[in-house]
């Protein structure tokens, strides 16, 4: 196939007049060699420049080794010339993957490049020209473009995800992109969240900040989206909303269009793990993006997906530490408490939980409902702890530890011993829930003992110098573990010590002093007291 050769294209032109993209003949002859076989060998090679990007030389495929060119895997995509092909190269065996693309099927505006191959120059072993120095190859100046100047000048002056997304914003507009809407979507690692959503739409004054749930990926909206293509690996989407033969491809574009949309792209924001986001753009200027325009947002797009990986990998270090330390230990880590032996002496109040039976359930329950069987039990305890503001330490096999700090001005009755007698009563409410609900699913009665006591200990960080945990120390702690063993004794699924007694008044009933065992200690014990039994108080 003979490829009829432009003597120059000039595809776009910048504000000032000059030529943004070209692709105009390439003096001489021009040989590629890889394992010192020839792969191309042109004197009919043609020139791309595109603003600040590094020149390529394209070749006619009749004068390139095809033979030894087979479909690569790699995937991207160019705004104003469209989705590539990639290929993979096998000579003498020597291979190289994605080495070499070409445009089968360009954008209309870029017509001229279909059908023309180029290389990676540096994954070729030798280039020989005509010339002995050919000039002309090497990228020109970064200067220029508006959006390299914030880049360096104010992006770094965001405080948050959000604050960026607005800045950035600002800088489009500033250099003369207008925009309708504009989203940012990451990717985090959560338990409860696959990701969010940074939102700006012309009109509003902040930008929207959405939580995506895991469920949401199940849903036609999400998987009916570019996002799902982007994500994919498919480099690039972009839709022209005022071409009558164009179609709605994707709901979203209903949206972009109901607004006053004319021009919609999507493109991937890589991170340096290969990890894939996503930012869109839309316009309603009727002409659309221009060439110029995209290729400003192309060129920094890496830079851009630096600076929102910074803020991501903070927010996903926040998001593991509070799952697996808690909201405030996990505040602490990040604050740099992070050495062996780093912590403080606090004052709390000490929770220790117990599911009973579980050795006999384990055995007795395939193990996977046993799992779920254990995660319900946590959810009641470790999730009414949580929600009236305490911290879950550690789960200790089928037990669990977690304090309610107090404040150093927190003398007799206070608030961190109340909202622990809340949490207990929630707990119980959350248990008799599934107890009730098991009478009808036959399940296995689900039977605890939770033990709460006050006192000094060490909160910080233990272990070796490479494996650390976060956790509390002291007495207490073990006294509090030792209180709940009296639970199965006693026949009560709440006891406190009389130190936690006399610091939250409330209707205790009196079981004596009892000694802790393995530490020697005797301590008064109180059960929670239920309607007609003799009390604290009204003895």
């Amino acid at each position: 196939m003979q490829v009829a050769q432009p003597r120059h294209v000039a595809v776009a032109r910048n504000s000032a007049g000059e030529d943004y993209i070209t692709f105009q003949p390439w003096r001489g002859r021009v040989r590629g060699y890889v394992a010192g076989r020839v792969i191309v060998d042109s004197d009919r090679a043609m020139l791309l420049r595109e603003g600040r990007l590094e020149p390529v030389l394209y070749f006619p495929r009749d004068d390139v080794r095809t033979d030894h060119l087979s479909a690569g895997d790699k995937s991207s995509y160019c705004p104003y010339r469209g989705t590539p092909e990639y290929y993979d190269l096998d000579v003498d065996g020597v291979h190289l993957d994605n080495v070499a693309w070409s445009y089968t099927e360009p954008h209309p505006e870029s017509e001229f490049v279909r059908d023309y191959i180029a290389f990676y120059r540096d994954r070729i072993d030798r280039w020989e020209h005509d010339e002995d120095a050919p000039v002309g190859l090497d990228p020109p100046a970064t200067a220029g473009n508006p959006l390299v100047g914030w880049l360096l000048r104010e992006a770094w002056q965001a405080g948050s995800l959000a604050d960026l997304v607005m800045r950035w914003v600002g800088a489009l507009e500033a250099a003369g992109i207008r925009l309708v809407r504009f989203s940012l979507i990451t990717r985090t690692l959560h338990p409860l969240i696959s990701g969010a959503a940074y939102r700006w739409t012309r009109g509003e004054e902040d930008v929207q900040h959405l939580t995506l749930r895991h469920e949401r990926l199940a849903s036609p909206e999400y998987l009916n989206s570019p996002l799902v293509a982007i994500f994919d690996g498919a480099g690039g989407v972009r839709r022209r909303l005022t071409d009558d033969s164009g179609t709605d491809d994707f709901p979203v574009l209903a949206d972009i269009r109901a607004a006053g949309g004319t021009d919609y792209v999507a493109m991937p924001v890589t991170f340096s793990d290969g990890q894939i986001n996503a930012v869109t753009l839309a316009t309603d200027r009727e002409s659309g993006f221009t060439t110029e325009e995209l290729g400003l947002v192309n060129e920094v797009m890496p830079l851009l997906a630096r600076l929102v990986e910074v803020f991501i990998q903070r927010e996903k270090s926040e998001s593991l530490l509070q799952t697996y330390l808690g909201a405030q230990t996990g505040r602490r880590v990040l604050e740099g408490r992070v050495r062996r032996g780093d912590g403080e002496n606090i004052h709390a109040v000490i929770w220790f939980c117990d599911l009973r039976r579980s050795s006999t359930l384990a055995a007795n329950m395939p193990r996977d409902e046993f799992l779920e069987y254990l995660n319900v039990f946590f959810d009641c305890m470790a999730g009414a702890v949580i929600d009236h503001g305490g911290e879950v330490l550690r789960f200790i096999g089928d037990a669990a530890l977690a304090i309610f700090p107090m404040a150093p001005t927190e003398q007799g009755e206070g608030p961190a011993c109340r909202r622990t007698l809340d949490a207990a009563a929630d707990a119980c409410a959350r248990i008799a829930e599934f107890n009730n609900a098991s009478r009808d699913a036959d399940q296995p009665f689900m039977e605890f003992g939770i033990g709460l006591h006050i006192g000094d200990v060490m909160y910080g960080n233990i272990g070796t110098a490479s494996r650390l945990e976060f956790t509390v120390v002291g007495a207490a702690a073990n006294e509090a573990a030792r209180i709940e063993g009296l639970c199965k004794t006693l026949g009560h699924p709440v006891l406190l010590s009389g130190e936690f007694a006399s610091h939250c008044s409330g209707d205790y009933l009196p079981l004596g002093v009892h000694e802790l065992a393995g530490t020697g200690r005797r301590v008064e014990v109180f059960a929670v007291a239920p309607a007609g039994e003799r009390t604290m108080e009204s003895a």
